[in-house]
């Protein structure tokens, strides 16, 4: 049977099917108009820009960090311009082990290269790049540059290096800089102008590197740069130019630095020289010293183990940071306290007997047998401590604390560099806030004898030591101690100062000051000192000091030969030159050094010698490398013995006299 076809409904349902593929193309061509339309016109100025910024590169420009010269234009920190190869993790392919295998055929890395490598790389982010050599040379950078397509995520760059050309020098002041770490960029981040440390690498980390970064660093710059497809740069479209940093004109003397530093050899120690009138520091001295160029690209692990494990503790700042007893530095001060308190006059004497009871507590002098018959004139030029235990006992601790605190004892002198020890003046307001306990609250008589002669609880940085003689030159005008003089414009060469006046004036009379400086003068002529300062062509004035760094036994001798060297007396002195007008004062501990007058007071006489006259020492005069007999100097006991040293023996234990 023959099966006939509707062809009208054929017809329609193909219409049908013809319309609804219609509509659906008519559909996807409507939304691909409209997503047209949404990316050319309403989104047209964000995609041209994120077209424009793969194309173009905004790179920071750093600048060029600031010098550092002594006040005789010699440059103590400077830079240079050296290769450097690094390598962006996210941007290697595979091991980065491997990689760095691979690289060590063409360009040398050593062992240490790679720890360094690793540590850096812990404290960077994954995408910055980060140096694996430092100052390739240049058969090493054309060996790399010639294979540099197998090394994906490699690249040499050009940097700025820090160096410090006279190495050890001063290290102390100038301090270093080092590779920004995690923690740095935090406080970098937080910062009013964090955009300007953009593309910065190394940052200042001690000594003035640190106290004056943001003079130092100067502002960075920015370049446009036109990248090809494989992110390396095809040319310069613009630039901005960065500002370099500030120079900084510091007060140090680097020649008075290097006699000072010479002079104490292989002695551990402090020295801070100030011209009263200015408080410019001319001299600022801790040994033993270290040399920061260790430190600019990240100092290896053996290097550092030797200096932070060291018992002579190179990285401590001691002017700053170490805290001593002043020893009979303090009685021109106690004596200059009881003139203007009205205590004692210039003509009263005592007998001294050689000893002075409190209660049953005796306290000795020096000298066995004493001094016999001692004005305040000789109390100061034969360091009579029994003079002073009377006297301090008369005063009363919280007199003596009121009137040595405007010398800055015990005060922070406002220097400009960062981490500076406020020392200890004691105070029975002092005693009651240390303490919990009522019992140690109470401040005892006794405690207050020692503080005559600068044992017990006093406790001073060599700064302060040396700021409170430069007050006392300059006739109770006080000037802030500072290191850099004046800042130096980069572009302009404009120097600004940083201390154009003085802080303030202790009320003195003028002939009680006068009275001290000629006891002072005295020290060296006919009294401590006096052999130090044989045939000086000027007249200095000076004191010098001994402080106990342990407590002796009841009825036990100090015998210096008897006792461990880091158990023994710390050696001080303080001076200034010349007496009539002043121009140099000083502040010097030797550490366990032994009499004030055998130590302290040569190395004085030496940096006079230099700054007033130009005289240098004799090579005889140096002195030798051979050290001081050690015994079993690394011991926990004496190591514990001499971090416990900066506060001295404490009060309470057998108190012998100070002899200078």
């Amino acid at each position: 049977m023959t099966e006939f076809k509707n062809t009208e409904r054929e017809l329609y349902f193909f219409r049908l099917r013809i319309s609804a593929i219609g509509i659906m193309v008519l559909i996807c061509f409507s939304i691909l108009a409209t997503r047209f339309v949404w990316l050319q016109v309403v989104k047209h100025n964000e995609y041209a820009a994120q077209a424009e910024e793969n194309r173009i590169s905004i790179v920071p420009v750093v600048p060029n960090r600031g010098l550092i010269l002594d006040r005789n234009g010699v440059v103590l920190a400077r830079n240079f311009s050296a290769y450097t190869l690094e390598i962006t993790p996210s941007k290697v392919r595979g091991d980065l082990d491997v990689l760095i295998d691979e690289l060590s055929t063409v360009v040398e890395i050593q062992p240490k290269d790679r720890k360094r490598f690793r540590k850096l790389l812990e404290e960077s982010k994954n995408f910055e790049s980060t140096p694996i050599r430092t100052r390739l040379s240049d058969d090493e950078v054309a060996r790399f540059t010639a294979q540099r397509y197998r090394f994906r995520g490699v690249e040499i760059q050009a940097r700025l290096f820090r160096q410090y050309p006279l190495g050890q020098v001063a290290s102390h002041v100038i301090g270093y800089i080092g590779r920004i770490s995690q923690k740095d960029a935090e406080i970098i981040d937080d910062m009013e102008d964090s955009a300007n440390y953009a593309g910065t690498d190394y940052i200042g980390k001690e000594g003035l590197e640190k106290s004056y970064e943001k003079h130092l660093h100067g502002n960075t710059g920015y370049e446009e740069v036109e990248v090809s497809a494989g992110g390396r740069a095809v040319r310069t479209l613009s630039r901005s130019q960065a500002s370099p940093g500030n120079n900084l004109i510091l007060s140090i003397d680097i020649e008075l630095q290097k006699v000072v530093e010479e002079a104490f050899g292989d002695r551990r120690g402090a020295f801070i020289a100030i011209e009263p009138a200015t408080g410019d520091v001319l001299a600022y001295v801790s040994m033993p010293t270290f040399d920061p160029n260790l430190f600019v690209e990240g100092i290896d692990q053996q290097s550092w183990d030797m200096l932070n494990n060291s018992l002579d503790k190179p990285l401590v700042n001691r002017p700053l940071s170490g805290s001593y007893p002043p020893g009979s530095t303090f009685k021109p001060f106690m004596a200059l306290a009881a003139l203007e308190l009205g205590k004692r006059s210039t003509h009263y004497s005592i007998a001294d007997p050689g000893f002075f009871f409190l209660g049953n507590h005796k306290f000795n002098d020096d000298k066995p047998g004493g001094h016999g018959t001692v004005d305040m004139y000789r109390s100061i030029v034969q360091s009579c401590d029994t003079y002073y235990y009377l006297l301090a006992n008369d005063l009363g601790v919280d007199s003596i604390h009121d009137f040595m605190k405007p010398f800055g004892f015990g005060q922070l002198t406002g220097i400009d560099l960062e981490h500076e020890k406020k020392g200890l003046l004691p105070s029975t307001a002092w005693k009651r806030a240390a303490n919990k306990l009522p019992a140690q609250q109470k401040w005892y008589a006794g405690e207050t004898i020692s503080l005559g002669i600068g044992q017990g609880y006093n406790s001073f940085t060599p700064l302060q030591m040396a700021q409170a003689m430069a007050t006392l030159a300059n006739n109770g005008v006080v000037m802030r101690p500072h290191l850099v003089k004046q800042i130096e414009n980069g572009i302009t060469r404009e120097r600004t100062p940083t201390v154009p006046k003085e802080s303030y004036r202790i009320s003195l009379k003028q002939e009680n000051i006068d009275f001290i400086k000629n006891a002072l003068v005295g020290v060296t002529k006919e009294g401590t000192a006096a052999r130090a300062f044989a045939n000086a062509e000027y007249v200095s004035a000076g004191k010098t000091g001994t402080a106990q760094v342990v407590g002796m036994k009841k009825n036990e001798k100090y015998d210096a030969k008897r006792v461990a060297e880091r158990h023994r007396d710390h050696s001080l002195y303080t001076a200034f030159a010349p007496a009539e007008a002043p121009r140099i004062a000083i502040g010097i501990v030797v550490e366990n050094g032994g009499f004030g007058a055998e130590a302290a007071a040569p190395i004085v006489r030496k940096a006079f010698d230099y700054y007033l006259l130009g005289k240098r020492p004799l090579e005889r005069d140096k002195p030798s490398d051979e050290k001081a007999p050690s015994g079993d100097m690394r011991s926990e006991a004496e190591l514990k013995a001499y971090s416990e040293s900066v506060g001295g023996p404490k009060p309470g234990a057998e108190t012998s006299g100070n002899k200078d």
